[in-house]
């Protein structure tokens, strides 16, 4: 006995030892980062230049950050609406005097590059330089620098403008020489999320949607860089088939670079630029160092518009699942907040800034019913960012307005789900299973170890089809569209914001600022804040709640590899919506 709690107290002792090495390392955190922000300058000096790399993958808000034991230091992460914001400010500020671009990549969807282009467009009308240097830049990164004044290039550098692909992968083959049966059940021929399950190559439904959905975008991408480097679309065709921007030399004499240097030379001439003096005993580039402010330094310094009076922006990204979590569009996460800016009498309006390729269709309806109690109080505004399909597109159907980019995903009204059967499966290696049950159907959706029967399959398709009908009437109630019509551009099918503004699923082509606006101007406010939600804690307090899953996870992430992670949480989301979803067909990402 003595033995016993000797042993418990240890634990109890070592459990608080931990406790407090973690506390005082949390303490020594905030002390630096208080004392960093004391110490240093956070603003430019008078003639400055304004640094743009884009290192990072560009974030929304706080609700897409991981989870990590210590978290960002608070007014650390710098999100796109502020990088909009500090291209906006930086355009009226006198200190700054011009932009320099270093992007290699651009870690960010097509609206939001889009958006990037117009900012930095706007700031030239300033009169304002912008110079871009390039070592090795992707499309995205290229597409942002084309916007210089000049682009510099480093002599071994590469930069590769080939157009726009998609590769789909199938596993139809696999299923079948393992014995795992995919039972899929979906309305629309376009619905083809379930498409890799079921089939060896592309429908020619999703052909068809693909290449126009490509060549739309791609068309506006091309036009806005041949436009900014003044070549022609014929030869600029030319060019990007023939990879001409690939290599540097071929780059130069095909206009999508206008001088190749070394980077010390760039910073030479930025420095110059500045009318910098240099002593010549001196490095130029202690004395550049100081002119220089990065965009993440700048937007931490710009203050905030202030009012009573409150516009909140509600940031629906990931994939829209049941529960309460911080991974993706949660629905208890966004019911309460929803409740919360409802009974908030400093909100006046609210905009719903939307970037999901769907997911569950019981979350979508809770988090849309939830919105449309608000909206009887409140005006809402929807804001599409990269994606806002099928569930995306399904939770804004309670919107006063819908604000689109011309590069959104958007549409795919449909529904899908799949039950995977592993039965074969199990049974080549030498498994089985057996089970007893007190119904004709016990075992629906408790089991993947056993086939769907006829029966359950006909309840499965009766409930898809059911739910098909209720997303075509609630877009035909909210576009003010007849059934047919609405069924007539639905069917899974994915449309560009563009192609949505003309068949009627949108309002307006515009940015989140415009949503903003327009949100003001329904409220009739003048001076007004604007406050972001749901807003994530992070830290060590939200890292201990999430310990135990963000662990699993990552051990599953590091096992199976990054790419065969996005295929386990498609099947994982499937599994836990019961595999009714309203799902966009595929995602998209820069290639």
């Amino acid at each position: 006995m003595k033995k016993f709690f000797g042993n418990v107290l240890a634990v109890i002792l070592g459990n608080l030892l931990t406790f407090i090495f973690i506390g005082l390392v949390l303490g020594a955190f905030a002390m630096f980062s208080l004392a960093e922000g004391l110490f240093q300058d956070n603003g430019p000096k008078n003639g400055s230049v304004l640094e743009i790399t884009f290192n990072s993958p560009i974030k929304e808000s706080t609700m897409e950050n991981e989870s990590s034991l210590f978290g960002p230091a608070p007014g650390s992460e710098v999100y796109f609406r502020d990088i909009i914001q500090s291209i906006q400010a930086a355009k009226e500020d006198d200190k700054i005097k011009g932009i320099s671009l270093k992007v290699n990549s651009f870690m960010g969807g097509f609206s939001q590059l889009s958006d990037v282009r117009n900012a930095l467009l706007d700031f030239k009308k300033s009169g304002k330089f912008i110079y871009a240097y390039s070592h090795n830049s992707d499309q995205g990164g290229y597409a942002i620098n084309s916007v210089a004044d000049s682009i510099f290039q480093n002599p071994l550098g590469m930069v590769l403008v080939q157009g726009l692909s998609a590769e789909v992968m199938f596993y139809k083959n696999l299923g079948e020489k393992y014995g795992i049966d995919f039972q899929v059940i979906r309305h629309g021929a376009y619905k083809s999320a379930v498409e890799p399950y079921m089939r060896e190559d592309l429908s020619p439904e999703n052909r068809e949607q693909l290449t126009e959905l490509l060549n739309e975008i791609w068309n506006n991408l091309a036009s806005d860089i041949a436009q900014s480097r003044k070549i022609s679309p014929e030869a600029f065709k030319i060019s990007v088939d023939s990879l001409h921007s690939f290599n540097p030399q071929k780059a130069l004499a095909n206009k999508f670079v206008d001088k190749i240097v070394h980077e010390g030379e760039y910073d030479q001439m930025i420095a110059d630029k500045l009318g910098l003096e240099i002593n010549e005993k001196k490095s130029f580039y202690d004395e550049l160092k100081k002119y220089s402010i990065s965009l993440e330094k700048y937007a931490n310094q710009i203050k905030p518009q202030t009012g009573r009076d409150q516009i909140a922006v509600v940031y629906a990204s990931g994939t829209i699942m049941p529960g309460e979590s911080f991974s993706g569009i949660q629905s208890e996460v966004y019911k309460k907040t929803i409740r919360d800016l409802q009974e908030n009498d400093k909100v006046k309006a609210v905009v719903l800034r939307v970037n999901s390729p769907g997911g569950s269709a019981d979350a979508s309806e809770e988090i849309l019913y939830e919105l449309r109690q608000l909206r009887k109080l409140k005006p809402i505004i929807v804001s599409f960012g990269d994606v806002a399909a099928s569930g995306g597109y399904y939770i804004a159907m309670e919107a006063d307005e819908i604000y689109t980019s011309p590069n959104t995903i958007t549409g795919s009204i449909g529904v899908l789900g799949m039950i995977p059967s592993v039965k074969k499966l199990i049974n080549n290696v030498g498994l089985t299973t057996d089970y007893v049950k007190t119904n004709e159907n016990s075992e629906f959706l408790r089991t993947i170890f056993t086939p769907m029967s006829n029966t359950q399959m006909e309840v499965m398709t009766e409930m898809t089809e059911s739910v098909y009908k209720q997303f075509v009437n609630h877009v035909a109630n909210a576009r003010k569209m007849s059934f047919e019509e609405v069924d007539a551009v639905g069917g899974g099918r994915v449309w560009t914001g563009n192609q949505a503004k003309k068949i009627g699923l949108v309002d307006q082509i515009g940015t989140l600022e415009d949503a903003i606006l327009a949100a003001a101007k329904r409220a009739e406010l003048d001076k007004y804040a604007v406050t972001s939600h749901p807003y994530r804690k992070g830290g060590f307090e939200e890292f201990m709640e999430q310990f135990q899953g963000v662990k699993a996870e990552a051990i599953i992430k590091e096992e199976i590899g990054a790419e065969n992670y996005s295929i386990y949480q498609d099947l994982k989301a499937m599994k836990e919506t019961k595999g009714i979803q309203l799902r966009m067909p595929y995602d998209i990402k820069f290639l």
